[in-house]
């Protein structure tokens, strides 16, 4: 429960009230988690948010974060500049699965920021591209000015053994990029669909939409695998703010099979 310094070494503007730090630690040592798991970053005399790490896990000396400015804290996060100390504490959560889709071809289905959740478990894939089959990204945006992680984004589009579908709704004249929503790069993946295994990160809304154009493709719900968002306070079960009729995202998520939690998506008051 108690926050562990560390120092913002770089801030990088993604788009527009998004903004990704990388912080090291005042004491040196590594910081071990899985790709998918979160922290709580802390501003002194501020207040503590949850966030997904969004780094390299390979690379334990630097701890990566991408937060969107969207309230009283991340907002005076924002104004944050390299050489400031924050409070983390964690890792917390079930990371992404990465040993039980070994053999598996893999879709990555995200939006926007949804893109940060997902980048750890990317990397990883790639660290160990040869225990799985293909690998499609389907990553779509409003327009040109909300793609995230663009220098990434090209790498991986300039690999041999991996694919990238980038989409977005609107765009200037003279674009030569598609065009639409993510459910038609979705379409647009060659990848063995009854073996397949998806990993989401979009809206609820969203979310559900690409559940079911996956399923429609032979994506089967136990081989798709969400990663939720709440409002995580004490990050380990005590408090009941990110509670879900009988989970608790902090401690059995924020990763979940679809199957298993898709009866709380139709319950309004959750």
């Amino acid at each position: 429960m108690v926050p562990v310094p560390f120092r913002i070494a770089k801030v990088i503007r993604e788009i527009p009230g998004v903004y990704t730090w990388h912080l090291k630690s005042l004491d040196g040592k590594p910081f071990v988690y899985r790709p998918g798991q979160f922290n709580m970053v802390y501003q002194f005399g501020v207040g503590e948010i949850p966030v997904s790490i969004s780094g390299d896990c390979r690379e334990p000396d630097t701890l990566v974060h991408t937060i969107r400015a969207v309230g009283p804290v991340t907002n005076a996060m924002q104004q944050l500049r390299a050489g400031a100390v924050v409070g983390i504490r964690g890792p917390f959560g079930r990371p992404w699965p990465i040993d039980e889709v070994v053999g598996s071809d893999l879709i990555f289905v995200t939006s926007t920021i949804g893109l940060a959740p997902l980048r750890g478990l990317i990397h990883e894939v790639l660290h160990r591209r040869e225990d799985f089959g293909k690998v499609v990204v389907c990553y779509g945006t409003r327009g040109i000015d909300d793609i995230m992680y663009e220098a990434d984004l090209h790498r991986w589009r300039a690999r041999f053994d991996m694919h990238v579908h980038l989409t977005v709704h609107s765009a200037p004249s003279g674009y030569r990029g598609r065009v639409g929503g993510v459910v038609a790069a979705i379409r647009a993946a060659q990848v063995d669909w009854p073996s397949a295994q998806a990993f989401v990160c979009r809206s609820e809304t969203l979310t559900r939409q690409a559940v079911d154009t996956l399923a429609g493709l032979g994506v089967t719900k136990d081989r798709v695998w969400v990663t939720l968002e709440r409002n995580m306070q004490c990050a380990i079960g005590l408090c009941g703010h990110c509670q879900i009729g009988p989970t608790f995202v902090c401690k059995d998520g924020p990763v979940y099979r679809y199957d298993q939690i898709e009866p709380l998506y139709s319950v309004r008051e959750f």
